[in-house]
């Protein structure tokens, strides 16, 4: 495969940083007609295109042919969660708000999720309506007091199906008191095991830095999901963020895997919007997922009422397109 290009899970990508300058992107030739029982992407089977009344493959955000994923099933039994890192480096890229809306997406459809507040800053505590220098109990005392379990932390969301693993400021000290243990970065991998038979889904928050928190969710993850913002400056810090899960899959985590990189805060009608989802697309290829999001300040508005836009604004175009991303993640997992 080429270095343009990477299948979901395979880890290679083009380096960001060597790419040339964006520059106006050269007009697309026609699109070309993939017949009715081709499939959109070889490396993707899951996915059938959507037509137009015409017949013509729908364009997504992405440039590509915009799939049809399906409704997930439901299951019948709990367990064996997949334990996802929401993972960049730079700050307000969207992680939180991902993290809050996808594992709310999720819950509808009939997956019991957990959220882990893995930033000592609180946000996804205090976005899902929390006070989180009010607890007795959070993520910090799970990591390091051996008494404390999985089940003295996690507390309700307010959403049906997910539970929330807080944190808050207490946090930060754990980073400098994590250095002096043995098997450091294998700690939250530790305590969060447990809780892998109760729940389908974890999806953890991380802070953005590239530290030795950061570095305990990738080594507990088995996959990640790179939020990214959809500016020049965001896509080139992803070339950083790619060396450090490379880092991890060989000296720490051998089956950590890229789930997807997420385009947030897209405004299709700029040039700059287009032009950094196009050069995304081509250095990581078929790991960008189609579905992207969009600015709205209902992410905001929901941020404020303490709940996901899910059940803020249930009808909103913000709560269908991470609706969408569940079914895509889904379909992700599913095929992997």
């Amino acid at each position: 495969m080429s270095d343009g290009g990477m299948s979901p899970g395979t880890g290679v990508g083009a380096d960001v940083t060597q790419l040339p300058p964006l520059l106006p992107p050269p007009v697309p030739p026609p699109a070309p007609d993939l017949g009715d029982d081709l499939s959109v992407s070889e490396s993707l089977p899951f996915e059938r295109p959507v037509r137009s009344d015409a017949g013509a493959p729908v364009i997504g955000p992405t440039g590509r042919p915009m799939p049809d994923f399906p409704e997930p099933r439901p299951l019948s039994v709990h367990g064996g969660a997949r334990v996802v890192a929401m993972c960049n480096q730079k700050g307000g890229v969207g992680k939180t708000t991902t993290t809050i809306n996808l594992g709310a997406s999720l819950a509808e459809y009939g997956r019991k999720v957990l959220l882990v507040d893995f930033d000592p800053q609180g946000s996804l505590s205090v976005g899902l309506g929390m006070h989180p220098h009010e607890m007795d109990l959070t993520v910090y005392n799970l990591l390091m007091e051996r008494d404390v379990t999985h089940e003295d932390v996690i507390v309700p969301s307010g959403v049906p199906g997910m539970d929330l693993m807080p944190s808050n400021i207490d946090l930060s000290a754990a980073e400098v008191q994590l250095v002096h243990e043995v098997a450091r970065e294998q700690t939250l991998q530790r305590v969060l095991a447990p809780a892998l038979a109760h729940y389908d889904v974890i999806l953890i928050d991380c802070q953005p830095s590239l530290g030795l928190l950061t570095v305990n969710a990738l080594t507990a993850a088995h996959g990640v999901i790179v939020p990214l913002e959809c500016e020049y400056f965001a896509l080139r810090g992803v070339a950083l963020l790619k060396t450090t899960i490379d880092k991890v899959r060989e000296r720490l985590n051998p089956g950590l895997e890229i789930d997807g990189v997420l385009g947030t805060m897209f405004d299709g009608r700029t040039l700059h919007s287009r032009e950094v989802m196009d050069r995304l697309v081509q250095a990581w290829g078929d790991t960008v997922f189609h579905t992207v999001i969009r600015r709205t300040v209902k992410f905001s508005d929901s941020t404020v009422a303490g709940e996901p836009i899910t059940s803020y604004a249930s009808s909103s175009a913000g709560a269908e397109s991470y609706r969408a991303l569940s079914r895509e993640v889904l379909a992700r997992w599913l095929d992997g």
